[in-house]
C-alpha cells in the first residue's frame, strides 16, 4: 500500500494535479470537505474537471502528490444530467460541489456553470405533494410500530437507522430543505435548525448507548404532528376503485 506523505497544502497538490494530469481541461474546482474547512486525517481531495473532449462523464479515485484524491470528470453537456438527478432526489451533491468550489483552472466557462449549480441550491428541492406526505407518514408509523414492539436488541438497532433516514428526510422535505445520506443527514439538519439537530442526535444516541427508545418515539410523534400524526387506518397504495 502506497504511503501518504501530504508535502503539499491541499490547493497546491489540486493545482499540481490538474497542472500535470489535465493541462488542457476547460475547467477545474476543488469542492470537498479541504474547502469547507472540515478536513480529516481520512479527507481526500475532490477535484471536478469540466473538458469538451470528454466523452461522457466519470468518476475515478487515485493516489497522487501523497493525497487521495476523487475526480468527477464531466464535458461541458453532461453535468446537466447530475445537475437534473440530484435535484430529482433532492440530494444537491454535484451543485454544491461546483457551488462552493475554488477554481484551479478556467478557460471561460466556469461562471455560467457555477450559476447554474447556485441557482438550484438558492431554489430547493420540489415540494412533496400530499399523496407523498401521506405516503412517508405511514411508512414511518410502519417502522415506529417495529420499533416500539421490537424484544431484539439486533434487530432495533436496524430498525433505529431506518427511522434515522425516514425522520430526517420527511422533517426536511416538508420543510423544503435538502436531504443527505450518510454524515450529510446531520449537516443538511443542522443547516436546517440546529437546536432540532441537536435534539435528534440526542434521540439516537441515547437508544443507541442506553437501549432507551422514548426520545426516538418522542420525536416522530413531534416531526409527524403537523401532517396528521401517525397513519395507519385508511391508508392506501395504488388502489383503482372500480367505476360506478
Amino acid at each position: 500500500m502506497r504511503e501518504h506523505n501530504k508535502e503539499l497544502a491541499p490547493i497546491k497538490a489540486a493545482q499540481k494535479f490538474i497542472n500535470t494530469q489535465f493541462p488542457h481541461c476547460d475547467a477545474a474546482l476543488l469542492a470537498g470537505s479541504v474547502v469547507r474547512g472540515e478536513a480529516t486525517e481520512t479527507s481526500d481531495l475532490d477535484i471536478v474537471i469540466f473538458d469538451n473532449n470528454f466523452s461522457s462523464s466519470y468518476r475515478e479515485s487515485l493516489i497522487d502528490l501523497g493525497w487521495k484524491i476523487e475526480i468527477f470528470a464531466h464535458n461541458l453537456i453532461s453535468y446537466k444530467a447530475f445537475f437534473k438527478s440530484d435535484y430529482e432526489r433532492a440530494r444537491p451533491s454535484m451543485p454544491r460541489m461546483v457551488s462552493e468550489g475554488i477554481v484551479l483552472k478556467d478557460n471561460g466557462v466556469i461562471e455560467v456553470i457555477i450559476n447554474e449549480a447556485e441557482d438550484i441550491l438558492a431554489k430547493g428541492p420540489e415540494l412533496w405533494s400530499i399523496e407523498t406526505i401521506m405516503a412517508k407518514r405511514y411508512f414511518i408509523t410502519d417502522a415506529l410500530d417495529d420499533f416500539i414492539g421490537c424484544d431484539s436488541r439486533a434487530e432495533g438497532i436496524f430498525i433505529a437507522n431506518t427511522l434515522a433516514e425516514l425522520l430526517s428526510e420527511f422533517m426536511l422535505r416538508t420543510n423544503h430543505r435538502w436531504v443527505g445520506a450518510s454524515k450529510w443527514i446531520v449537516r443538511s439538519l443542522r443547516n436546517y435548525d440546529v437546536e432540532f439537530a441537536e435534539r435528534f442526535v440526542r434521540a439516537f444516541d441515547d437508544f443507541y448507548k442506553n437501549g432507551n427508545k422514548k426520545q426516538i418515539i418522542q420525536l416522530a410523534d413531534f416531526v409527524l404532528l403537523p401532517y396528521g400524526g401517525r397513519l395507519f387506518d385508511g391508508f392506501s397504495l395504488g388502489k383503482n376503485d372500480p367505476s360506478p
